[in-house]
This record gives C-alpha cells, structure tokens and sequence, in this order.
C-alpha cells in the first residue's frame, strides 16, 4: 500500500529531446499517463519546469489521476507551463513526495494540509466546495444491511468481535474525526480493540464491508456518494450507522517559495473556474461534477486550517488521557508537549497567513 503506483510517474530529463520527445510523449500518453516536461528537458525546450500536482487518494491512484486531468489541463492552460500529475497509493506515499519537494501543488484534507503547512513550507490559496452548499462533509461508519450487527450500540458493545476497515492515520474522514468522536468517548481504540482491520482509502473501506471482508467502515459523505454512482450493487447491502458533525472541505496548497504572483495566478484560476456562462464555463462544471462532485473553489489562506490543528490537538490528547503512563508525571509531561505543539502550530498559520 505503501508505494508509489505507475499514475506517479513524471517524464524524466530526455537528451535528444528535438528526435526523442514525440515518441516518448506518444508512449506515455498511450499509457494514459499526464505528462508534464520536467527538468533538463524542459529547459531545452524553453519552457519553465512543470508544476508538479500532488493528489490525495480518494479511490484509486489512476481513478484519481483520470479525474484531475482535465481540471490540471486547463491550468496548465492558464499558466502558460505544463503541470505534471503525481497520482499515489497512500497518504503515507504522497507525504513522502513532499517531503522530498517532489510537489509543488497538492489536493490535500485537513491534517496533510496542516503538515504540508506547518512543516513544509506550502501555503493555501483554495478550498473546494460541493453541490450541496454546506461548508464540510461527515465522516461516516457502515455496516452490512444483512451483516452479523444492525447497531452502532452492538459494534460499541464488544469492538473485539467485529472486523473493522478504516483510512489510514493520517485520514480526517477515515481515521481522525471517527477516533476522536466516536470510538475514544467509548474507551475503544481503532488500531488495537477490534478483531482485526483493514486500512486503505474510502473506496476500499466499502468494498470490503460490502463484499464481506470486514463488518464495519469508516468512510464520509462525499465519498459514500460517488461508491453509490460507481457501484451499486455493493452499495445497496450498506447501511450508515454513525455520522459526524461537519468537516470542513479539503484544501489547495501551493509551495511558498513560488512568486506571489503565482501563487495569485493559481488563486485567481481557480476561485473563476467553472464560474463562466457559455460552453466553456459548461465544460468546467462538467470537469467539476466527474471530480468528487465539486461546484468550484473558494479562496482561502491558512486561517482555514485552525478547525484541523484543533482536531489534532483533540485527538492528541484523548490519546494521552487514555493511555497508561508510568506515573502521572510522565503523563503530565507528555500533555505538556501537545499544548506546546499546538501553540507553535498556530502560531506557523497566524505568521503564514495572508
């Protein structure tokens, strides 16, 4: 799960480019693989370097890659350079890319934004909205309709019975807000009470409930909604038994040492895309609805990323509170270190912001 899948390959520095690069870009596109000049070869060519756009993955690495690429052509468009896709398995995977300043543009939710933030020089500059109109989606837990439990009570009752899918660690939806709200109140951790887990993105956690491979799942409204388009059939045999209070909407981040300029450049794309009348604006929606059903972007700064620095420190502490120390020093200290953490957190977003 943890390695990069073959949608996060970017075209490489290609000598002979005059001869060489036709061929090469008709091969990768052949494999359905969103191709941005890099490197050397783009210097050759006289074009500025790609703009490197991380994805968080929703579905799967391809699925997720097909999705953005009409959205990222358009913005290479209107950058005038291209923009290269890094499509990967994991959030583990993506995290690794941009620590390594492999991404310069990411599509990130809430805690990854606040890493990416706090720890590795991005900024943001957009939140996505929804048809819906509301300002975040829910985190969600299903069970089969005709599963062994028909209750969120029965599954609270005796954790240790049941099977569980979850996201991974660093998942809002999938792991943290369901953590801290609902299984921490109930003296119930997720990577140690149940009979066994799965962990992977939204789509498999319903698989597996669905096709019988787990009892229980962690999912979000957003996500459960485009399973219900893609299949079904599995869908059909779930049920939500448990939902959240509102998460607020991922964001867009864009590396801090790009021009301001640019970073209002991508602003500026992306707050009017899909807002034109005619068949342009048409096509933009279009693009829109095939990407997680989104309606547009808003602006936004990194003021938007309190509600995630909350939710860590939250969990952070329930973690301390629940866990056994070898005396209450030890757990005082450890408490001590999470207040600091968050203070210097949101001192990093007040100093980032606009």
């Amino acid at each position: 799960m943890h390695s990069m899948s073959a949608a996060s390959v970017l075209l490489p520095p290609v000598a002979g480019l005059a001869r060489g690069m036709r061929r090469v870009l008709h091969l990768l596109i052949g494999l359905g693989v969103a191709v941005g000049l890099h490197g050397a070869a783009a210097a050759q060519a006289g074009l500025a370097p790609p703009v490197r756009f991380g994805i968080l993955p929703l579905g799967g690495a391809f699925e997720s890659r097909n999705d953005w690429d009409p959205v990222l052509a358009d913005l290479s468009r209107a950058l005038g350079r291209p923009v290269s896709v890094l499509s990967v398995t994991s959030y583990e995977a993506l995290e690794q890319a941009i620590q390594r300043n492999e991404v310069d543009m990411a599509f990130l939710s809430g805690r990854m934004a606040l890493d990416a933030v706090t720890q590795r020089r991005m900024r943001v500059v957009a939140q996505v909205t929804r048809h819906d109109g509301l300002p975040g989606y829910r985190a969600l837990l299903l069970s089969r309709i005709a599963g062994p439990f028909n209750t969120l009570a029965s599954l609270l009752a005796a954790p240790e019975r049941w099977r569980l899918a979850r996201g991974e660690s660093r998942s809002v939806s999938g792991f943290i807000v369901p953590q801290l709200a609902l299984f921490l109140p109930n003296q119930i951790a997720m990577e140690t009470r149940f009979r066994s887990e799965l962990v992977g993105t939204h789509q498999f956690t319903a698989l597996a409930v669905a096709n019988g491979e787990a009892d229980a799942a962690t999912n979000n409204t957003a996500d459960f909604e485009r399973f219900k388009l893609q299949f079904p059939v599995e869908a059909a045999r779930l049920q939500v038994i448990w939902a959240s209070d509102l998460i607020p909407h991922a964001q867009i981040v864009v590396r801090r040492d790009y021009p301001e300029a640019f970073q209002r450049q991508v602003q500026d794309f992306l707050v009017g895309y899909a807002r034109a009348k005619g068949p342009r604006g048409d096509a933009e929606r279009s693009h829109l609805r095939a990407l997680h059903d989104l309606a547009g972007f808003l602006a936004a700064d990194n003021d938007s990323l309190l509600p995630a620095a909350k939710l860590a420190y939250q969990l952070a502490r329930q973690n301390a509170m629940a866990a056994q120390w070898v005396n209450d020093a030890a757990r005082q200290a450890r408490l001590q270190r999470i207040e600091s953490g968050y203070a210097d957190q949101l001192a990093v977003l007040r100093e980032l912001g606009p």
